[in-house]
């Protein structure tokens, strides 16, 4: 599991938890430079590309001993993961890209006050990412006010890593991203796309782009379209947790084929 710009692991709470209690080994990632990435000295340089966070990706497997395995990402997570899927296709069986687009675009003016005035981007980014004020009970609790939560997670991730202005650098490499429809080529996976209808970081009609060439490649694709924003994991938890248990579903050994 790969969280976006200025998130972490804890976005996954509700899906990583579920799949972990249902037989998966689940591995959800905070990026390098972020929260618990950053290192003991908290200084550690973020990924500058997604490329370079697909390499750390990667490497995170071939350290954790992990010859195949299914990658799920949301935004920046979601170019991340399809990058990585290309680079080591015959490794990666599933990949679910949840609010991607491509490109993925940030416009100057956002970008700029990423870069000199981060806290007031926080709130914009906020105002952008949610079609409602509170989150269904299994998100983060009833009356949970959603543009507070996710204020404070982006605020203490900012906050984790004082050497590097993390928003931006995250922005930048969503912005400069070139790879997206060679990497739908290459990735040999099967694909699950979660669309938010009402996103407005990641357009429906730029999911749209990378559906339809992952179609053209004859891929096994599926895509699921909720009624929520770019924060799909706490809008829609029940919703996005359905859709990754059904895509992993044949990932699962049967009980009578595991060894007594």
């Amino acid at each position: 599991f790969i969280h976006g710009v200025l998130n972490d692991h804890s976005v996954w709470i509700l899906q990583t938890r579920y799949l972990a209690n249902h037989g998966f080994n689940v591995l959800a990632v905070d990026l390098p430079g972020h929260a618990k990435s950053a290192g003991a000295n908290r200084d550690m340089a973020p990924c500058l590309s997604v490329e370079a966070a697909a390499d750390f990706v990667i490497a995170l497997l071939d350290a954790a001993g992990v010859t195949t395995a299914a990658l799920v990402g949301h935004s920046f997570g979601s170019l991340i993961a399809l990058e990585a899927a290309a680079c080591v296709p015959d490794r990666i069986t599933h990949l679910a890209l949840l609010g991607t687009a491509f490109p993925m675009p940030v416009s100057p003016a956002l970008l700029e006050t990423s870069l000199n005035q981060p806290l007031k981007a926080i709130d914009m980014v906020n105002t952008f990412s949610h079609s409602m004020l509170a989150p269904p009970p299994s998100a983060l609790g009833p009356g949970t006010w959603l543009y507070g939560s996710s204020k404070a997670l982006m605020r203490r991730v900012q906050a984790s890593n004082s050497a590097f202005n993390l928003f931006f650098t995250g922005f930048t490499a969503c912005n400069e991203y070139k790879n997206g429809l060679a990497s739908v080529l290459f990735a040999k996976s099967a694909m699950l796309f979660i669309v938010g209808k009402s996103d407005q970081m990641a357009l429906s009609k730029a999911s749209k782009t990378l559906i339809d060439a992952a179609k053209t490649c004859q891929k096994n694709v599926k895509v699921v379209t909720l009624k929520v924003g770019h924060q799909m994991m706490t809008e829609a938890p029940d919703g996005v947790l359905m859709a990754l248990k059904d895509f992993f579903a044949p990932l699962l050994l049967p009980p009578n084929s595991l060894p007594a």
